[in-house]
């Protein structure tokens, strides 16, 4: 028989296992005699199981050569649906045609023939393609109002919050007190003393977020627009600022004081498929989006030279834009891995833990440090200085003990903080430094430690680049191979 017929046979839903598929036939099937079991039923045709059938092969499974693991198409067929050999080798002939047939002007393939083998493979190229032409767009179309960016991020992120991975845990996770992110640090590097003596009298302002005219673009924001970049370890932060040898770094604590809802990129490297039919468009196109997701950390994280920082940026800031306003639920920040510390290569076994070192950014709504000290004289001291006892009685003039300041690597500080008398005016500086009074604040500045930086270690794979000499009679001639 030739292999065009066997299209016009017809199979009954009795003899397919595959529910989802088992509905649909019965639903929309032709009530007819079966080809198969010669009973009469809802039937569709071979062409029809085909039409079926073949989506799943582009989408799921994967062509292979040397895995042992590989089933023939008769095979994977019949674990799709339970039909019998005979059914599954005619849906084979009629796929095999059509590829023959579809592809016969420019090469000759064989993709069905009877001893191909398949594994499965989910790819989320149709999502990795998006996520591309949505960059593409935000770097040569439109920055901002970009209604194809937000489409595509909405198709990614659609139902975030009730992501889990394969373990059950959330891929939004909690911040906040009683958590695994209760605590955060946030490092800033100096060169100047007149900066780090202000710095350490005011880390509320200097080491939390910056004002909104002093913030710089950066990985998750825009310039102008202020966030709060810190880290779950005062290492990766330290890390995280790149500090050059001879200066100093101030590391600042801030704990989370209200509950945050943060978006684990690292969680979703363990996202967990929904279940469903294979035979449902829906259900594999989240197969796919869930295969795409599983590299997004990395996307969100991969290292980029200064020189690139203004266009590969846009991306994630729209990703950051997206999820702090227009999620549903929106979210507060974004847990990503540091690659200047190096943890991203160890982060698997330790997310399995419950802990890991990781970078958090918290977006702008979120980025609220309570005051500290609005108000009050402030000035800082070397302890065991023999001009220490002074500090109280200078204090009423900030900046009087600068001029003394041991400034030396191996020096140590001290912060005094004097309250002005009732009736005293607060300094236009405190008032104009609290941002948006009227949000709630959800970090509160706790501790505060100075970093001295004596070498900078880096961390490189290596490898040899041979030279080689040829004599000129050896050497090809122009046009000749080799």
């Amino acid at each position: 028989m030739d292999e065009s017929q066997y299209g016009d046979h017809r199979v009954c839903s009795e003899c397919v296992d595959e529910p989802f598929l088992r509905s649909q036939m019965e639903a929309n099937g032709l009530r007819a005699d079966c080809s198969y079991c010669e009973l009469e039923g809802c039937t569709y045709s071979i062409n029809q199981l085909a039409d079926c059938i073949s989506g799943i092969f582009t989408d799921v499974y994967h062509r292979t050569y040397e895995d042992p693991k590989g089933r023939t198409v008769v095979e994977v067929i019949k674990s799709l649906t339970g039909l019998g050999e005979a059914a599954c080798g005619d849906v084979r002939c009629v796929l095999n045609e059509r590829t023959i047939n579809e592809f016969r002007e420019w090469f000759e393939d064989d993709s069905f023939n009877a001893s191909s083998r398949y594994v499965r493979s989910v790819d989320g190229w149709e999502f990795d393609a998006q996520w591309r032409r949505s960059k593409r767009s935000l770097e040569t179309e439109a920055r901002y109002f970009n209604r194809e960016a937000e489409q595509i991020l909405a198709a990614i992120f659609d139902g975030v919050d009730d992501w889990r991975t394969v373990t059950r845990r959330p891929i939004v996770r909690d911040a906040g007190p009683g958590t695994d992110f209760a605590k955060l640090y946030r490092a800033r590097v100096f060169q100047s003393k007149a900066d780090l003596v202000n710095a350490m009298k005011r880390p509320d302002t200097e080491i939390g977020p910056p004002l909104g005219p002093k913030a710089t673009a950066g990985r998750m924001n825009a310039a102008g627009i202020s966030v709060f970049y810190g880290a779950t370890d005062p290492h990766v932060a330290r890390a995280e600022v790149r500090p050059p040898v001879g200066s100093k770094v101030l590391v600042g604590c801030f704990e989370v004081i209200r509950p945050l809802k943060l978006l684990d990129p690292i969680a979703i490297d363990e996202l967990a498929d929904e279940t469903g039919s294979l035979f449902d468009e829906e259900y594999r196109r989240s197969l796919k989006r869930a295969q795409f997701l599983r590299g997004l950390g990395k996307l969100l994280s991969k290292p980029v030279l200064p020189n690139d920082e203004a266009r590969e940026y846009l991306s994630t800031q729209a990703v950051a834009d997206f999820l702090a306003t227009a999620a549903k639920p929106p979210l507060d920040g974004i847990v990503y891995p540091s690659v200047q510390d190096g943890h991203e290569g160890r982060l698997r076994p330790l997310f399995r833990g419950g802990r890991y070192p990781c970078n958090v950014v918290l977006f702008h709504k979120a980025a609220r440090v309570e005051p500290l000290d609005a108000g009050s004289v402030i000035s800082v001291s070397n302890p065991f200085a023999p001009y220490r006892a002074m500090a109280p009685a200078i204090s009423g003039l900030p900046d009087a003990d600068d001029e003394f300041l041991d400034d030396s690597p191996e020096a140590k500080y001290e912060v005094w903080v004097r309250d002005q008398p009732p009736g005293v005016p607060e300094p236009l500086s405190d008032r104009f430094a609290i941002q948006d009074d009227d949000e709630d604040a959800t970090l509160r500045f706790s501790s505060l430690e100075v970093h001295y930086v004596r070498r900078v270690r880096f961390d490189t794979v290596s490898s040899p680049i041979p030279r080689h000499h040829t004599k000129a009679s050896e050497a090809a001639e122009p046009g000749q191979e080799e």
